[in-house]
Parts: C-alpha cells; structure tokens; sequence
C-alpha cells in the first residue's frame, strides 16, 4: 500500500522521465503504454514511465518520485484490462487529479486458453472514459476480467495507439495535430508489422504452428495468428504464480504428446522452471538473449527495447523454433 507521505520524500519526476521539461507533464504505466505514448507525443512534454524494463507489471509499488510526478501529472495513460491491480492506491496515494487515459477502451477480453470449448470466455468492457477530471474526483474504476497482455496482438496495439492518441490530444498545451501525425507514422508501422508477421507465420503448416511460453501472455498473438498454444510453464496471466509439480508434469507430456520443439522464457521472468521443463521434454529452451519479451519491453539497446522491436525479435525466434527463416523487413520497419 502507498501512502501520501511518501511524497515528501520525492524529489522529481523519477526513473523513466523524459527529458523535455516543456509541456504537459505525462505518466504512463508499462513500457509497452510507455513506447506508444512517446511515439505519439515526439518532442513535446514530459513523459514519466512507471514500470522499467524487464519489470512486471503484475506486482510493483511506485516509488516516492514516481508518486510525486503523478501527483503533478496532467495526464495518465494506462494499459487498462485490469493489469495494473496497483493503480487505484497510487492514484489515491498521490491524490492525482488529471486526465485519466484507458488505453484498454473498447477491446474485448479474452479468457485463457484453459477455456473449454463453448464457454463464455468474454468478460464485459468496462473502462474509465478519458475525459477532463476536476479537482478531487474519484478515478476509482472498475478492473475488467480476462487477459490483459493485448498488446500482443499488433491489430490491438493500434487501438491501444488509437486511444491514447484521442486521450492526450484533449489535454492543455498539446498540440494535437502533431499527435495526429505522429500516430499516423506508427500506425503505418504497426500495419507494416501486422503484415510482416501474418506473412511469415503462413509459411508453416497450421498443425506445426505450436507454442509454449514462460505464463499465459500470449493469448491475443497466437489468436491472431492461428498459432496453437500448448500451455505455459506458469498457467495463469500473473506471472508471479508458480507453477505445482502435476502442472509441470502435465506440461511435459503435452509437449511431447503434440511434437513442440521448444520451450519459451520470458525476458523478465527467471527462466529456471522453463529450462527444467525443456529438459525434462527433451527439447530446446529459448532464454537469456533470446527469450521472448511479454510483460515486460527490454533495456536500451536490446532488440526489446521498442515495441516494435521486440515483436520483430518474439517472431524471428518463434520462427527459428519451426525451422523457419523469416523474410526481409518492409522497408518502413528497417532502421
């Protein structure tokens, strides 16, 4: 829990700042939400991240300056679905008062792939509205059930993009037709990777498309793709959950059971289960450098450290796991 006191001991906006000083000062939680919102806001404002690289978005407690810039934050740029469990405290915490931007609006959840077939796994949408907030209101909010990794899936990373794009240009001091330009650019991006991936991903038979990865992040990506998810190592959207010894058991024999060729970590998450399990199945394991960025972007420097690069480097990987080469990068996705 958070408390207001811990302002005090805060000096500026804190870790993921921007440099910029001029404008409106926005907050965004996750690097994914983070990576969308400096794309679309370019030079202008300040721009503070919450979450770092390779950190979860499942369990975190802001630190006092990230407290104190969301106290001053003139807006808040969320990824919505119910991720952030923690964000309801940090606003109370912080008695933030600005714009409130739900980068989830509108996207239908889904549930796990544990679903049997016919069940509802639909949870209903309920977000915020991004809207003005006057001094004092309650950003209380109900958190949507179901899987909130839906930045996997690069068609719901654009009206994640969207969203955000229509939130920040109502706050004072934008200017929004840069934003609207900006989120054009990215969008012929994200459209250009869409493409990219359905592409490459065609070439493999659909009963040799099978995954396996660190924890259930990838519900939307293999959906959009016709992949067929095998299981994960931890079964469950959090993941901080471990995973019991029956679990593990039943994992492996599904692998060897369908003909998986590999098991996929996950950049921020310990890849020691993964590794076990990979060689209990007696097949590949993809950690360290080549694991698969989920949660969480990666450093700088790292091919995660964009959204777009770390989609790039999931699908070159993935690939790799089928025997597949991937073809050439369009041009608007090279450099």
């Amino acid at each position: 829990m958070f408390t207001t006191s811990a302002l005090a001991l805060a000096g500026c906006a804190g870790p993921g700042a921007s440099e910029s000083s001029d404008g409106p000062s926005i907050v965004a939680t996750t690097t994914q939400v983070g990576d969308f919102t400096r794309e679309l806001l370019g030079e202008q404002g300040t721009l503070t991240q919450l979450l770092q690289p390779n950190q979860s978005a499942h369990s975190f407690d802001p630190s006092a300056a990230q407290l104190r810039a969301l106290a001053s934050a003139d807006a808040l740029v969320v990824n919505g679905a119910g991720l952030e469990t923690w964000i309801d405290d940090a606003i109370s915490a912080s008695g933030f008062s600005g714009d409130l931007i739900d980068a989830s609006t509108g996207i239908e959840l889904h549930g796990t792939h544990e679903h049997e077939e016919g069940e509802d796994e639909h949870a209903e949408d309920e977000h915020a509205e991004d809207e003005h907030a006057e001094e004092g209101e309650d950003h209380e909010h109900e958190h949507a059930e179901g899987n909130p990794h839906i930045w996997t899936d690069p068609a719901l990373a654009e009206v994640m993009v969207q969203n955000i794009a229509a939130g920040l240009e109502q706050i004072d001091g934008i200017d929004a037709a840069q934003i609207e330009a900006n989120e054009t650019a990215y969008l012929d991006k994200l459209t250009a990777l869409d493409d990219w991936i359905r592409e490459n991903v065609d070439q493999v038979p659909a009963d040799k498309r099978l995954l396996v990865t660190n924890h259930d992040a990838f519900t939307y990506f293999v959906e959009a793709y016709g992949i067929t998810f095998v299981g994960s190592v931890i079964p469950s959207f959090d993941d901080n959950a471990e995973p019991s010894a029956a679990e593990i058991d039943e994992l492996v024999a599904k692998i060897k059971a369908t003909g998986v060729k590999a098991v996929f970590s996950e950049a921020s998450i310990s890849p020691k289960t993964a590794e076990t399990i990979a060689r209990e199945a007696g097949v590949e394991v993809f950690s360290g450098d080549d694991a698969l960025y989920g949660d969480s972007l990666g450093v700088e420097g790292s091919p995660g450290a964009t959204y777009i690069g770390s989609q790039i480097h999931n699908v070159t990987r993935i690939l790799q796991s089928w025997g597949v080469e991937p073809s050439a990068l369009p041009a608007v996705l090279q450099g």
